[in-house]
């Protein structure tokens, strides 16, 4: 079965989230198992982001996975280590998504 490039941006995104969720665990990379999971997690995050590249524009893939990287670790950080975005931070998170959505819906792009 061959994956789409959407597929890999969202395989990209969710082993982006784990590796950075990992970076934290890993104490300055002195755990070994956080350490490897980070090693790992960002090895398929951007092998997944050039399989992406193929078909998709970068700036279209790079707003995607950047957004949905952050809005993502953020609540990460809400489940895991309890770190409450106050009002600016969810206005911040909003306007990222909302020019995600612009980005996709509105832009012509196309990858050559």
């Amino acid at each position: 079965m061959r994956l789409s490039a959407y597929a890999w941006l969202a395989i990209a995104i969710l082993a982006e989230v784990v590796a950075t969720s990992a970076l934290r665990a890993s104490n300055g990379f002195t755990r070994l198992v956080p350490s490897a999971i980070v090693v790992v997690g960002y090895a398929i995050a951007f092998y997944g982001l050039s399989l992406t590249l193929k078909s998709i524009p970068v700036g279209i893939v790079y707003a995607i996975w950047s957004g949905a990287g952050i809005v993502l670790i953020t609540l990460v950080a809400l489940a895991l280590y309890r770190q409450v975005p106050d009002a600016a931070a969810v206005v911040g998170l909003g306007l990222i998504v909302a020019g995600v959505v612009v980005l996709n819906v509105f832009s012509k792009m196309e990858a050559h």
